[in-house]
C-alpha cells in the first residue's frame, strides 16, 4: 500500500475542536495542491494511532469532507480524495511560500515566539480582511 500523502497534526490550545482541525488540513492541503484527485486518506485506524484519538472523530471529519464531495470512501479499500480546490492561483505560492518564510525567519530574529507570530499573523490577518470588506 502507499503511504498517505496527508499527516494529520492536532493543536490542543487552538479551540479548534479535533475533528474541525482534520477538515481544515485536508481542505489546506487540497488548496495547496498536496491532495490530488485519486490520492487515498490515511485511514482511520492509521490516524487514531498516530494522533491517539477517538476513532469517532476521525470517521465524523471522513464523512464531513465526503459530505462536501471532497473525498468518497470505498468500503475494503479506503478513502479517496473525489475533488480538489487548486485554482490558477497554485502558481503564485512558491513565490509567495517564499517571501512569508523569509518574514518568518524576521520575525524570529526579532525575539518572537510561534504563539506571538501567529497571533501577529493572524490579526493582521482579520483587519485587513476587514478592511477589503468595509
Amino acid at each position: 500500500m502507499e503511504k498517505p500523502v496527508i499527516e494529520f497534526h492536532l493543536d490542543g490550545r487552538s479551540g479548534v475542536s479535533p475533528y474541525l482541525q482534520l477538515v481544515q488540513q485536508v481542505r489546506h492541503a487540497l488548496r495547496l495542491g498536496v491532495l490530488r484527485e485519486g490520492d487515498q486518506m490515511p485511514t482511520v485506524k492509521e490516524v487514531v494511532a498516530h494522533l491517539a484519538i477517538n476513532a469517532n472523530t476521525v470517521l465524523k471529519a471522513y464523512r464531513e469532507l465526503e459530505h462536501e464531495g471532497l473525498v468518497a470512501a470505498r468500503p475494503g479499500v479506503g478513502t479517496f480524495v473525489t475533488a480538489t480546490l487548486t485554482n490558477a492561483s497554485l502558481a503564485a505560492h512558491g513565490p509567495l511560500r517564499l517571501e512569508l518564510q523569509r518574514w518568518l525567519a524576521k520575525a524570529r530574529r526579532a525575539g518572537l515566539d510561534d504563539e506571538s507570530i501567529e497571533a501577529l499573523f493572524m490579526t493582521t490577518f482579520r483587519t485587513t480582511a476587514q478592511e477589503d470588506i468595509a
